[in-house]
């Protein structure tokens, strides 16, 4: 499996923002689409948004108009920039990516997830 590892979680106030980042690390050829879930504390994993390799985004209603999904061909890395942050959207927010390296296509790889909270 390829490492996936994502950073810029924390805990903000509500109305502020954060910018998480997530890359895979070894030898990587590229990455195909990549994607931003979260989970609640007992709730389902939901998709947040996705990026495909050419830059077309989509995003579940309760983010769209304040998160932003973009991405680094060259360093294989997938942002989320929040903005406006509301406290339901604390979670744990987990990238996702179809990843090629040198030896392998992994068409589904997750991170370790890193936790957001947003307090009121």
């Amino acid at each position: 499996q390829v490492p996936l590892v994502e950073s810029g979680g924390g805990l903000v106030q509500s109305g502020r923002s954060l910018r998480l980042s997530c890359a895979p690390s070894g030898n990587i050829i590229k990455t195909h689409n990549m994607a931003w879930y979260r989970q609640a504390p007992g709730k389902q994993r939901d998709l947040v948004a996705t990026i495909t390799r050419g830059g077309n985004t989509d995003y579940s209603d309760s983010v769209k108009g304040r998160f932003t999904i973009s991405r680094d061909n060259a360093k294989n890395t997938v942002y989320l920039q929040m903005n406006g942050l509301k406290p339901d959207d604390t979670a744990t927010y987990y990238c996702n990516a179809q990843i090629m390296t040198t030896t392998h296509y992994y068409p589904d790889v997750w991170g370790q997830g890193t936790q957001v909270t947003v307090s009121s």
